[in-house]
């Protein structure tokens, strides 16, 4: 979500435990009421931060434990390359800090699990971007993440073909299921180090952006094509959504009133429509708001919803104007 990307940090702990004896059992319920702290650290200058800590959880009222460490693993260090634990782990042994409690991390790296084809729409609303452009192929791609955004080497991904009625939130929901099922095939390969052999560098020439999504955007100008608009309503559905502004005209009184209008579905209108007179009103035809667009287009309204109120369906809306006139506003 959504959002928009989801990262899963994969990380393998070594960690022996022992049965419980009664003498610990004792000891944990003595110190359950306290917070638990898990440390962080590896070098030599973490080993004062640690100590600090030892010491004000020794004393009588203090109020949390050292409950565990991480650490980076042992490795080879001093002239003679010997292996020997990270000074934060040698310092916590030597103060009798449990064993078992000490995790070692081996990295399998960090991957990111993004919805699209990467390198295509990088960025923070990939779904959305690339439904108001209207494409006709999408999916997910399994990737390493770098520092660079969303652009580390590929290790997977799921094509899926989509039509022009799928909105945002479903698309996102298909898009994630597929993820999920990507990283699960593809986990023993992240976990025994097989992934980053296989995994595919990007093409940054190729390589297009996702910007993330401004509520102002959300406003629609029926002076764009209605393919442009019913793309975008696609696009922002769920968050922030498509809004119009139209003008409430009294026939008897002629006077104008002003609606803001939540636009929820709609389709391109593929047949010309006729109009009479004024091309700047709406008409309704079949159940659908008709509304005249860019380019001699035609965007056919199917649900609305005004500010406050339920979604409704176009001839529910149009009947609460009980005659009054729809007209376009300028943007």
């Amino acid at each position: 979500m959504m959002m928009p990307s989801s990262s899963v940090m994969i990380r393998r702990f070594c960690c022996f435990s022992a049965a419980s004896s009664p003498a610990t059992t004792s000891a944990m319920k003595s110190i359950s009421k306290k917070n638990r702290l898990v440390f962080l650290g590896s070098p030599q200058v973490s080993v004062s931060v640690l100590d600090a800590l030892f010491d004000a959880a020794a004393t009588p009222d203090s109020s949390f434990e050292v409950a565990a460490i991480i650490t980076q693993p042992p490795s080879g260090r001093d002239r003679g390359r010997k292996v020997m634990p990270s000074p934060v782990a040698q310092h916590a042994l030597d103060h009798g800090f449990a064993s078992d409690m000490i995790f070692t991390p081996v990295k399998a790296g960090t991957v990111n699990v993004h919805p699209s084809l990467l390198p295509l729409y990088r960025g923070a609303a990939p779904v959305q971007r690339s439904l108001q452009d209207g494409v006709k192929e999408t999916g997910v791609s399994l990737a390493y993440t770098v520092r660079q955004l969303d652009a580390g080497p590929v290790i997977s991904y799921e094509k899926v073909e989509i039509d022009d009625k799928i909105k945002a939130p479903e698309l996102l929901e298909l898009l994630f299921s597929l993820g999920s099922s990507l990283i699960i095939r593809e986990l023993p390969s992240i976990l025994d180090g097989s992934a980053k052999l296989k995994a595919q560098d990007q093409d940054d020439s190729l390589a297009s952006l996702a910007p993330k999504i401004c509520p102002d955007e959300s406003w629609l100008s029926f002076d764009e094509e209605a393919t442009v608009l019913h793309n975008k309503v696609r696009a922002f559905a769920g968050w922030p959504g498509t809004r119009a502004r139209l003008a409430v005209v009294d026939s008897k009184s002629n006077r104008n009133s002003i609606i803001e209008l939540k636009i929820i579905t709609t389709k391109v209108h593929n047949n010309v429509i006729t109009q009479d007179g004024d091309d700047e009103e709406l008409l309704f035809r079949k159940g659908s708001l008709i509304v005249p667009c860019g380019g001699g287009s035609t965007l056919e309204v199917l649900e609305v919803q005004l500010p406050g109120k339920k979604v409704v369906n176009a001839a529910a809306f149009w009947n609460g104007l009980r005659g009054q006139r729809l007209k376009k506003i300028k943007v």
